[in-house]
């Protein structure tokens, strides 16, 4: 595994970046991907490790699980802290290479699903950089609703709002407009950073672009988000 180093400069930065991807691509080794996700695109994670930085993290294929699933506590180890994030999940038709631009990202897509990011903290409040990228940036597996195809190049994002309920009770609603970067921008920086390390994004993988809501799973429950009518909900449960 390379070594992962930390440096105050702007190119020490990037080395630390590239030697955590690296190591997460070397954890990841050839177990089979089924997606990918972007990472810090929105809220608060925004650029928190550098003005513009879009890190990477794999989704396993046997981790895509359909909305209304049950995921068992027990399966996130001995003390689990397993959060939740309701996401857009795009999955792609047409493959894109390293020199993706949004539109061409635009025009790949497939379809858009209501999603949940099922992410799990493995590393202590004091991991540095390169030790959350090569840990996946938390990421565990999705839960997806339908797909629906839509007119991309009318259809509002801005005006997307996202409801998220606990067990029949409203939690928290995340307006998009400021939130959260543009989806196609997302999945264009995507390829084009898997692109520097041999990878690509294929026809048929899922992508999801950043999280609305974030909360902490503390126990048995059942999570819906609701992304309106033009897109639909998304439900899991955890036991």
């Amino acid at each position: 595994m390379p070594a992962l180093r930390s440096s105050s400069s702007a190119q020490g930065v990037r080395e630390e970046h590239d030697a955590g991807l690296r190591a997460q691509l070397e954890r990841l080794g050839t177990r089979d991907v089924g997606g990918w996700k972007v990472g810090l695109t929105s809220g608060q994670a925004r650029d928190s490790m550098g003005a513009g930085f879009r890190p990477f993290g794999y989704i396993l294929r046997e981790r895509v699980h359909s909305s209304g699933a049950t995921l068992r506590l027990d399966d996130f180890g001995d003390a689990p802290r397993v959060g939740v994030e309701n996401e857009l999940c795009f999955r792609l038709r047409s493959s894109l290479g390293g020199a993706a631009s949004p539109a061409d990202a635009m025009a790949a897509i497939d379809c858009a699903m209501p999603a949940f990011e099922i992410n799990e903290r493995r590393l202590g409040a004091g991991a540095d950089a390169a030790e959350r990228l090569a840990d996946n940036l938390n990421q565990w597996g999705i839960v997806v609703g339908e797909g629906k195809r839509l007119d991309w190049q009318r259809f509002d994002f801005a005006a997307l709002e996202v409801a998220l309920a606990k067990d029949g009770a409203a939690v928290e609603t995340v307006a998009a407009a400021g939130h959260i970067d543009d989806h196609f921008a997302s999945i264009a920086a995507l390829a084009r950073q898997l692109h520097r390390f041999g990878r690509a994004l294929n026809a048929g993988t899922v992508v999801i672009t950043g999280s609305y809501t974030r909360q902490r799973v503390a126990g048995a429950s059942r999570w819906e988000g609701d992304f309106g009518p033009a897109l639909g909900k998304v439900a899991v449960e955890f036991a």
